[in-house]
């Protein structure tokens, strides 16, 4: 019998795919538990559009983070710190301090776990950070780190 998996089944299949599966095993566990239906024309047709949509959705969203990570080129986010001899800062700056400053002075939504900073920011200076928009898509924000007095 051919099914239609609605979600993933450990060693058979993931979510969308169709599968070939003993009738027993689909009318006893699969039908039953809501695993999946049976592929007939209009569960197939029903796939065949959802696919659609789903492409469809997650071409807008890289469209979108392509826009942002354009704009993220154009823009710097300042941020003060108190500093001591020869521009080392006293502490470090995190992600999560970077996003609330993109917050602030840009209007960015940024999610701090999605901003890539190989270590903690400790001295003064122009920084150039990795922001990660999607999983095609990386842009760069620059940080300036500058004395606060």
């Amino acid at each position: 019998m051919k099914i239609i998996l609605l979600q993933d089944v450990k060693s058979l299949g993931k979510k969308g795919e169709i599968v070939n599966v003993s009738d027993g095993y689909a009318r006893n566990f699969i039908l039953p538990k809501k695993l999946g239906t049976e592929a007939n024309a209009a569960n197939m047709n029903d796939l065949k559009l959802q696919k659609a949509n789903a492409d469809k959705v997650a071409q807008e969203q890289l469209e979108a983070a392509q826009k942002l990570a354009a704009a993220l080129e154009t823009k710097e986010v300042v941020i003060g710190m108190r500093s001591g001899e020869g521009g080392r800062a006293f502490g470090s700056v995190s992600s999560k301090e970077i996003a609330s400053a993109a917050k602030s002075q840009c209007g960015l939504e940024l999610d701090k776990k999605k901003i890539q900073l190989p270590e903690p920011i400790k001295a003064l200076g122009t920084y150039e950070v990795g922001v990660k928009l999607h999983p095609k898509v990386t842009g760069t924000l620059k940080v300036k780190i500058v004395e606060e007095k």
